[in-house]
């Protein structure tokens, strides 16, 4: 363990940023001045819980990294300490507002804890094991599909030797295999679970709405029905953004949230305006009116999201009375 010792008042609220590599963790307490390298391993994870258990913490600011972030943020969790994950490139995007250009992973700690000290963060819920299957899951089905898709268009090339074009179709066989091994696989898991079984029954009762889109909002947005119209929109990437400066109004647009969701989002809007009366009614207004098919389905994904929100909020399905009831 290395670590760089200062003074400390144990009687303030420290904010932590811990830079997570695959062999190490970085780690700087921003009230002290202290930085800690520690082992990613169960001796190291332990080393830093010991630190921080005697402190008052505000909050521990982690990078979302894959998998390597998982066993130190559980374990903070557990010990019952604040814990935030941050988007790497937002983290990054802090750094260069204060002039931090250069990037260690040492520099990266120190960044992260004063991110957290100056912003807004969503503080993570200690995830069941079953909510950690589900995203594995979800995560290798959606690696499999790129997979497929990766293949198809290899296939579709007409230089394609004939030996690469049969390997191709074995391997597609073979992913699509796999694909309805971990369909059924996700599907067991959510049946097992009442309530995860009664929210997919919700969001799939609106037509258009798929099972494939349930199962990926159930690991991705597991705040669904947890948070106001605005939050969720925000949380989701899907609220429209002001853009404006001065006498300047700028045209409104998404940006950040979790790519994931907008990618099912955007596919369930697109079902959605062909199936669905509320929203196929919906689009048809702001096309009527010349808005661009891009902002018609951008619109419509909000919508669609607002709406299931209220729905599992309210433990609701689909019907057009409730519908007409909903804001």
């Amino acid at each position: 363990m290395q670590h760089d010792s200062a003074q400390r008042d144990p009687n303030l609220s420290a904010v932590i940023g811990v830079d997570v590599a695959k062999a190490t963790l970085d780690c700087f307490f921003d009230l002290s001045g202290q930085h800690f390298q520690l082992a990613n391993d169960d001796n190291g994870i332990a080393q830093l819980l010991s630190h921080l258990r005697p402190l008052q913490v505000q909050l521990v600011v982690i990078e979302a990294t894959g998998r390597l972030h998982r066993q130190v943020a559980a374990e903070l969790l557990q010990a019952g300490i604040p814990v935030a994950l941050v988007n790497p490139q937002r983290a990054r995007e802090y750094a260069h507002s204060i002039g931090k250009l250069e990037k260690t992973d040492r520099v990266d700690a120190k960044v992260l804890a004063g991110f957290g000290r100056a912003a807004q963060h969503h503080i993570l819920q200690k995830p069941s094991e079953k909510q950690v299957e589900l995203n594995d899951l979800i995560s290798r089905r959606r690696a499999l599909v790129q997979m497929r898709v990766a293949e198809k268009n290899r296939l579709a090339e007409s230089q394609q030797p004939k030996l690469a074009k049969t390997q191709a179709k074995q391997l597609l066989r073979l992913i699509d295999q796999q694909v309805q091994d971990i369909d059924r696989a996700i599907a067991k898991l959510i049946d097992s679970d009442d309530h995860w079984k009664r929210k997919s029954e919700i969001i799939t009762s609106i037509p258009g709405v798929s099972t494939g889109t349930a199962n990926q909002l159930l690991a991705d947005l597991p705040e669904l029905g947890e948070l106001n119209r605005q939050q969720i929109a925000k949380l989701s990437g899907v609220a429209p953004l002001a853009n404006d400066s001065g006498p300047r109004r700028g045209q409104r647009s998404i940006k950040g949230g979790r790519q994931p969701v907008r990618n099912a989002l955007y596919m369930a809007a697109f079902n959605a305006i062909r199936y669905c009366d509320r929203f196929k009614q919906f689009a048809k207004r702001l096309t009527d009116a010349g808005k661009p098919f891009k902002v018609v389905v951008t619109a419509t994904m909000r919508k669609l999201l607002i709406t299931l929100n209220q729905m599992v909020k309210t433990n609701s399905v689909y019907t057009p009375k409730l519908i007409a009831s909903l804001p």
